[in-house]
């Protein structure tokens, strides 16, 4: 297997894990927490992200490790790839980071820190309503907008990690 091969290999596998996080968070996990209390959903929300915030280790490797993968598969596929299959390589770095990297750092993440800036305990319940409503649906939109974006990289990814995109004659 070649430097490429290999590459792209990991690429399409963390990609697809980035992407399964995202859709489990899209179809499991904000569904399960919204029948909530505005306190208990925030909460539970928080708890999930500090997690993640205080830097676990197979959460990183996978996030930041895709970006990584995948940006060092495009650099080599430039050269390595041609026609179709180099476009649809650089299609996929392009979607992943303008799909589903900038959408977290742009908006997620802060909706995150906002959130865990919050003294939860002490806020009434109109706070905490009007808290949740700001945090809520446009965490979720988000979110989903990062799951299309990371199934079709990881789609574009699997088809050139089984031999690429061919056109037929």
């Amino acid at each position: 297997m070649e430097l490429f091969d290999a590459v792209l290999l990991a690429a399409a596998f963390l990609c697809a894990l980035t992407a399964g996080l995202v859709f489990a968070f899209t179809v499991v996990v904000m569904p399960g927490i919204r029948a909530l209390p505005d306190r208990d959903f925030l909460q539970a929300f928080a708890a999930m992200d500090r997690v993640i915030q205080q830097n676990e280790p197979r959460f990183l490797a996978v996030w930041i490790g895709s970006g990584v993968a995948l940006g060092t598969a495009v650099v080599l596929g430039i050269s390595a790839l041609g026609g179709v299959d180099r476009m649809l390589l650089i299609g996929a770095g392009a979607v992943y980071l303008l799909g589903v990297q900038l959408p977290t750092v742009a908006v997620n993440v802060p909706l995150n820190n906002r959130l865990q800036a919050l003294g939860l305990d002490g806020l009434d319940a109109a706070a905490l309503r009007s808290e949740r409503e700001a945090f809520e649906g446009r965490w979720i939109y988000w979110n989903a907008v990062r799951t299309v974006f990371a199934c079709i990289t990881t789609g574009a990814l699997l088809i050139l990690s089984t031999g690429g995109y061919e056109v037929p004659p």
